[in-house]
């Protein structure tokens, strides 16, 4: 018995030193800043991979993908339970509402795409404001950062790439 404990806790402490620290920062945007829920979020999300041992014999990216996954549902089970979304207005007392299910789904996904966004470079992240968040034509970018047309060109096609990168790193297949 001891063998297996020690086994166990071995895997979950790997576990925790490869993800926890990913994880952290990817849970503490979804609960506004409470540092003491996101937590619990992430014990919950530890817990839930330890249970399921299939989940850790995948690759790298996998299981950080699944416990992103997971880590975002227990959010989003958590505001259900509620009732609420923390740090916006009350919405009703039925969190089976689909009005509120979308709204919850909607700045969960804001708070996803802003911390993909958060992982590009400077240069990808200003070509993407302004390209795809402005409405900035290619010649309009390239006067406003003072580059040439074909490198807004370049870069917005990089930094989509790399966008897709960084949600997939987090969790969500774009």
């Amino acid at each position: 018995m001891s063998a297996h404990v020690n086994e166990d806790e071995r895997l979950l402490r790997a576990l925790f030193a490869e993800h926890g620290a990913a994880l952290w920062s990817f849970v503490v945007p979804l609960v506004h800043g409470d540092a003491a829920r996101a937590e619990d979020v992430v014990q919950e999300t530890m817990l839930r991979a330890w249970r399921r041992p299939e989940i850790l014999a995948q690759r790298r990216g996998s299981v950080r993908s699944w416990l992103f996954t997971v880590a975002r549902r227990i959010v989003i089970d958590q505001w259900r339970h509620d009732g609420r979304s923390e740090g916006t207005a009350e919405l009703t007392a039925d969190p089976s509402d689909p009005a509120q299910t979308g709204a919850v789904e909607d700045l969960l996904e804001r708070l996803v795409v802003a911390e993909a966004l958060d992982r590009l470079t400077p240069a990808h992240r200003s070509v993407l404001q302004l390209c795809y968040y402005d409405g900035c034509t290619t010649a309009e970018a390239a006067r406003r950062l003072g580059i040439p047309e074909g490198t807004v060109k370049s870069r917005a096609h990089y930094a989509l790439e790399a966008l897709q990168l960084a949600l997939r790193e987090i969790g969500v297949t774009p």
